[in-house]
């Protein structure tokens, strides 16, 4: 993939961070479902009783497995790409801070500080707003750039 010097791009606006985060839910979604079916039938084969919901260590072990799916979600997209489908749809892309794809280091930064940064009142994300170059906490943290791509040349009919 040719990737763009960041300089030349413009940062990617809060509301198209937003609205890709709620397309990525989506997919969040999906692997949810799956990551529920397979738990189910795990417990099914070990003889645990599924009509029961999980409780004390097996709870908390089924949650870190469910959360882990999440971030294997993302940084196996932001690595691979600069992107979630979320993201291309919305036409925005990670970068490290070089203009190069993010490295698994960056990805897995960013990964566990993205969610430190909604949680406190979104006000990571909000930082956006007010930083000169357009960059919410985690990208900072990250040493990382979410910028817009810009629209595709449209194709000539022939």
């Amino acid at each position: 993939m040719n990737l763009e010097t960041n300089t030349a791009l413009p940062p990617a606006s809060l509301i198209r961070r937003l609205m890709a985060m709620i397309y990525d839910a989506f997919l969040l979604l999906g692997i949810t479902f799956a990551y529920g079916v397979v738990v189910f039938l795990l417990r099914k084969l070990f003889g645990d009783d599924t009509l029961q919901a999980p409780h004390g260590a097996l709870q908390a072990f089924i949650l870190l497995g469910l959360l882990l799916c999440w971030a294997f979600f993302y940084v196996w997209c932001w690595q691979r790409s600069g992107q979630t489908l979320g993201m291309k749809s919305w036409r925005i892309q990670l970068q490290a801070e070089d203009g190069s794809l993010p490295d698994w280091k960056i990805c897995w930064i960013r990964c566990l500080l993205a969610p430190i940064s909604l949680a406190a009142l979104g006000i990571g994300y909000f930082w956006c707003l007010f930083d000169k170059n357009g960059d919410c906490l985690h990208d900072k943290w990250s040493h990382s750039r979410t910028l817009l791509l810009p629209k595709p040349a449209k194709k000539k009919k022939a």
